[in-house]
C-alpha cells in the first residue's frame, strides 16, 4: 500500500505499446490508475470491450470501480478509477475544491492566439449528431459551463504542440474548445482536424487518431497527507508525428507540464 507523501510513477515506453494493452500506473487500497491506449473506450453503454470492464477483471476484489474521468476511445493517457466509497467521495471533493488536476498534451493544426489563455465556451449536444458536441456562448442556457486553460509549447512546420488543462469535465471539452478557437487537433475528424498534413517539401504526414494524451494527474492522497502525482509518457505515434512535422522530441517531456 502506498504511504502518505508525494509520489511520481511513470509508465516507461516499451515495444509492447503498439499492442494497445493498458498498463497499471498505480494501485493502492483506494485507487487504480491506467495508462489507456488508443482504440479503447473508457466505458461502454452495453458493457462491451472498454477500460472499465478490463479494470473489473483485473481487480475483482475492489468494492467499487468508478472512473473519475473518461478519455475518448482515440485519446490516450491516464484514467483514474476509485476502488472504494471513500475514494469516490474524496475525488468528488477534490474536483469541487480544485485540487484534482489533469494535464494533456495535444498536437493542433496551428498555434492558438494568444499563446497562453483560457477557453470558456459552454459545451452542448450537437442536434445533428448525438455523438458530437458543440461550443456555445459561456452563458448559454442549453449548454454546460466549461473551462480549459492552454499554453502553446512550440510550433512546427505543420502543427503546434499545446498543453491543455481542463477545469471541468465535459464530454469532448478540450477537442471542442481548441476547434472553436481555430486550432483543431490533428486527426480529429469530428471537429475539423485534418488526418493528413502536406508539408512544404511535398511530404504527407498522417495522423491516425486524435492527437491528444493525458500525460499527468495530480490529486490529494486519499486517507493520508500529501499529493499523488502520476505521469505517462507521450506515446510513440504522437512522438513520431511531432518529429515528422519538424518538432523537437525533447519538447514532449512531462517535465514542462504546468499551465
Amino acid at each position: 500500500m502506498a504511504t502518505p507523501g508525494v509520489y511520481k510513477c511513470c509508465v516507461m515506453p516499451s515495444a509492447k505499446r503498439e499492442l494497445a494493452e493498458p498498463r497499471i500506473v498505480h494501485r493502492d487500497r483506494d485507487l487504480i490508475v491506467f495508462d489507456k491506449p488508443t482504440g479503447l473506450p473508457t466505458t461502454s453503454p452495453d458493457d462491451g470491450a472498454c477500460l472499465a470492464s478490463l479494470a473489473r477483471q483485473l481487480d475483482p476484489q475492489a468494492p467499487r470501480m468508478h472512473a473519475s474521468s473518461r478519455l475518448d476511445a482515440e485519446v490516450t493517457g491516464l484514467v483514474t478509477f476509485a476502488r472504494s466509497d471513500r475514494a469516490i467521495a474524496a475525488l468528488l471533493e477534490a474536483r469541487r475544491t480544485g485540487s484534482y488536476h489533469r494535464f494533456y498534451i495535444g498536437i493542433a493544426v496551428r498555434a492558438l492566439e494568444p499563446k497562453t489563455g483560457e477557453l470558456r465556451w459552454a459545451i452542448g449536444h450537437d442536434p445533428r449528431d448525438a455523438r458530437r458536441r458543440v461550443a456555445l456562448p459561456p452563458a448559454s442556457a442549453v449548454g454546460m459551463s466549461a473551462r480549459s486553460r492552454y499554453r502553446v509549447l512550440s510550433e512546427a512546420k505543420g502543427g503546434a504542440l499545446v498543453l491543455l488543462r481542463p477545469f471541468t469535465g465535459r464530454t469532448h471539452q478540450l477537442r471542442v474548445h481548441v476547434a472553436e478557437a481555430g486550432a483543431p487537433l490533428l486527426g480529429d475528424r469530428h471537429y475539423g482536424g485534418p488526418i493528413r498534413v502536406v508539408l512544404s517539401d511535398g511530404r504527407v504526414v498522417r495522423a491516425g487518431r486524435v492527437m491528444l494524451h493525458c500525460a499527468r494527474v495530480e490529486l490529494p492522497a486519499i486517507g493520508g497527507v500529501g499529493q499523488l502525482v502520476l505521469e505517462a509518457p507521450v506515446p510513440d505515434d504522437m512522438r513520431l508525428l511531432w518529429q515528422e512535422l519538424g518538432g523537437a522530441a525533447e519538447l514532449l517531456s512531462t517535465e514542462q507540464l504546468a499551465v
